[in-house]
């Protein structure tokens, strides 16, 4: 498996880093972009540099190399993720603005029919926002807010950040296990198990 992940400037640049530390235990090769606005955030919010998060990838590239490999359709990849994903950068994407690295990246993507998954992480959002969202999906994107689920019964921040990056990974069809699954109502279920045996059991003694 190979991903390219991609960090831009807006808040949740932590699903982004946790995506690259997942990946890095389970041997997945990773190609990583930094957006100049990400590096700054990187620093407010986790209190870390671009050489940190570099030293979780296989390789990293400056949004700024339009030459590198990534750029080109001939480049084989598994699939992109983008996150967090700011509007900027979503807008750029869905209009077939190639203004970086990053967005050259994803539109090569899409041209390729390789999986993107992009992760928004922004509210609330604006008509333009969504009709961008809307272009991009059209176009054969993921569109996957970071809107975790509480089903799980969350105890800390970092079990929400799993739950976003669990689910990037069940779109790329990658086994995890970062967050419990939903069962639907364990007790309802079980009673109704427990029913159908002893329908089953009496049915078998009264033949």
């Amino acid at each position: 498996m190979h991903l390219i992940i991609a960090i831009t400037g807006c808040s949740g640049v932590v699903y982004g880093a946790r995506l690259l530390e997942v990946c890095r235990q389970q041997n997945i090769e990773t190609d990583l972009i930094i957006s100049r606005a990400a590096e700054q955030i990187l620093k407010l919010e986790l209190g870390k540099g671009v050489n940190d998060l570099q030293k979780l990838a296989t390789r990293s590239y400056s949004p700024d190399e339009l030459a590198a490999p990534l750029a080109s359709g001939s480049f084989r990849t598994d699939g992109m993720v983008i996150a967090p994903c700011s509007m900027k950068t979503l807008g750029t994407i869905a209009n077939g603005v190639t203004a970086d690295l990053i967005s050259r990246t994803a539109d090569v993507t899409l041209k390729e029919g390789r999986p993107l998954v992009v992760v928004p992480r922004e509210t609330p959002l604006n008509l333009i926002h969504l009709e961008n969202m809307a272009k991009l999906k059209r176009a054969g994107a993921t569109i996957l807010p970071a809107m975790p689920a509480l089903y799980h019964k969350p105890k800390q921040i970092s079990d929400l950040v799993d739950f976003i990056v669990g689910r990037i990974l069940d779109v790329l069809g990658i086994e995890h296990q970062l967050y419990q699954r939903w069962r639907g109502d364990k007790s309802r279920w079980e009673g109704r198990l427990q029913r159908d045996r002893l329908r089953k059991y009496r049915g078998r003694t009264q033949r």
